[in-house]
C-alpha cells in the first residue's frame, strides 16, 4: 500500500488553549506540539494561525487550527450534524461506560451507548462543535468476515438503487444471534 498510516487529522477550533485543555481533561490526550506561523507554508498566504497537535494513542495524532483573522466557524448546512464526526476507539465497553459517566459529570451531553453490533458507541460534541464518537469493539467471531464477503455486492446494489441493501440486515435485526444459537 502507498499509505502507511494517517499522519494526522486536522480540524478548526475556536480557541487553541481551550481545545487542548478540553481534550487533555476529557479524553486524556497528551499535548505534543504547537506550530504558529503568520503565513501559510503551502500557499504563502498571509493568514496567522496556531496549529496544535494531540496524541490520540496508537501513533494517531489529532490536530487543530485556530484562525483568528477568519470568519467564525460554521457547519455545512446541507450535511446533518450526525454525519461528520471523528470516531475514536477505546479499550472496552467498561471504559466506554466509565467515560460516558465522566463526560456527563462534567456537564457534557452524551448520546448512547448505541449498539452497532460490531461495536458500541457514545456520541458528544467538543467545544468547537465537532461531533466525536467513542467506540468499544463488540464484534463476535465471523461478523467481520461476513461483512467482508458481502461488501462489493452491497456497494453495487446501493449504487443502482440508493436503498439500503439487505445483505447485512443481521447487524440490526438480531438474526446473527438466532443463527449463532441454532
Amino acid at each position: 500500500m502507498l499509505v502507511q498510516k494517517i499522519h494526522h487529522v486536522a480540524y478548526r477550533c475556536r480557541d487553541a488553549r481551550e481545545t487542548v485543555h478540553w481534550y487533555q481533561t476529557h479524553l486524556d490526550m497528551r499535548f505534543v506540539l504547537a506550530i504558529a506561523e503568520d503565513r501559510v507554508p503551502s500557499t504563502g498566504e498571509a493568514d496567522p494561525y496556531m496549529h496544535v497537535f494531540l496524541d490520540a494513542g496508537g501513533g494517531n495524532v489529532l490536530a487543530f487550527f485556530e484562525l483568528p483573522t477568519q470568519a467564525p466557524m460554521g457547519r455545512d448546512p446541507h450535511t446533518p450534524a450526525w454525519v461528520q464526526h471523528l470516531a475514536l476507539e477505546v479499550e472496552s465497553l467498561d471504559v466506554l461506560l466509565a467515560t460516558k459517566q465522566k463526560l456527563e459529570a462534567a456537564g457534557i451531553k452524551v448520546i448512547g451507548p448505541t449498539d452497532h453490533t460490531l461495536f458500541q458507541s457514545i456520541y458528544f460534541f467538543d467545544p468547537n462543535g465537532h461531533r466525536l464518537e467513542l467506540a468499544a469493539n463488540t464484534a463476535r467471531p465471523g461478523m467481520l468476515a461476513e461483512l467482508d464477503r458481502v461488501k462489493d455486492a452491497m456497494l453495487d446494489e446501493w449504487s443502482r438503487t440508493k436503498k439500503a441493501p439487505a445483505h447485512a440486515r443481521w447487524m440490526h435485526d438480531g438474526s446473527w444471534n438466532k443463527e449463532a444459537n441454532t
